[in-house]
């Protein structure tokens, strides 16, 4: 006789929706790989470093919005729920979108790490894989824990095909369609 091994239902995207919009206002929740996370509401450095982001893509192209804590329909046909810190689009391009928004509009998704355990699996593991499925152009992602900004680009089947890591301090150029330079300078202040 084989032993019988137990199968964890899987949880359907319209029921984690129903369940996102019951939690209370203190709890961010992602649904990424099937799987339900909580996302740590973010310190006051983390908002900072997103006020900085919007300011400069403000001064850069101010015909694209950086929208804080967005949500988004990511991976392969639209099964997961990621929540990101930021996400540049065109301006009015949210317009009518309800809590979870389509990623057609989206030149890129900014991420800025968290002091948490699930940090490194979640940003730069499930993340980028989940917005190159969703075929956003770039990702950013901020890391707090080594101090340095990656920039991934060409989503193809899944995954970024290109990343470009620089130090905080260094200059970091945001490629098509983005088309931004960060002078990253101003992160060296976060670094721990």
């Amino acid at each position: 006789m084989t032993p019988r091994t137990e199968q964890q239902p899987q949880m359907s995207v319209e029921e984690f929706e129903q369940l996102e919009r019951h939690a209370p206002e203190t709890v961010w929740l992602e649904f990424i790989n099937g799987k339900v996370q909580v996302k740590p509401v973010p310190d006051g450095d983390h908002s900072e470093i997103i006020a900085w982001l919007q300011r400069l893509c403000m001064q850069q192209r101010p015909e694209l919005w950086l929208h804080g804590e967005r949500g988004l329909k990511t991976e392969r046909y639209r099964k997961g729920r990621a929540r990101a810190d930021g996400v540049l689009v065109p301006e009015g391009s949210l317009k009518g979108h309800g809590e979870w928004s389509e990623t057609d509009q989206a030149l890129m998704v900014v991420e800025v790490t968290s002091h948490d355990s699930d940090t490194n699996q979640r940003d730069r593991v499930e993340k980028p894989d989940g917005y190159a499925a969703a075929g956003i152009p770039v990702y950013l992602l901020i890391d707090r824990d080594d101090c340095t900004v990656t920039v991934f680009t060409h989503p193809e089947d899944g995954r970024y095909r290109q990343q470009v890591n620089a130090p905080f301090g260094a200059p970091v150029e945001i490629p098509d369609p983005v088309n931004i330079t960060l002078d990253t300078d101003p992160l060296k202040e976060f670094a721990d």
